[in-house]
């Protein structure tokens, strides 16, 4: 990720969308404040974890990746990023209801959500 997002700016996002904006902004910065988190707290290149069409970070340390396809990739939509993200819904769940596409044998990140925010 090109430009670190601040707290602030992070914080108040993540407020809005958990208020119920639906405003592409707030999504947006949302979505790549907390991608930012997750990619400090598992910094790597072993597992891409994809939000789009806002982001993704590659994490968590291991075999790293340089082109194509990596082996390891978690995916899932805006909403339920946040809402991972942040302790909104658990990843067991999240899993269940088909709410993350995850491929790969490294590709569970459970341990690591929610982030910190």
């Amino acid at each position: 990720m090109a430009r670190k997002i601040d707290i602030a700016s992070g914080r108040a996002a993540i407020d809005a969308v958990q208020q119920g904006s639906v405003a592409r902004t707030d999504t947006a910065t949302a979505v790549r404040y907390l991608l930012q988190l997750l990619e400090e707290r598992a910094p790597g290149r072993s597992v891409e974890v994809r939000v789009p069409p806002f982001g993704a970070v590659q994490v968590i340390q291991g075999p790293t990746h340089t082109r194509g396809t990596p082996p390891n990739v978690v995916e899932m939509e805006p909403r339920t990023w946040v809402a991972l993200a942040t302790g909104e819904i658990a990843w067991t769940d999240a899993m269940s209801e088909g709410r993350i596409a995850a491929s790969g044998t490294r590709a569970d990140i459970a341990a690591l959500i929610p982030v910190r925010w």
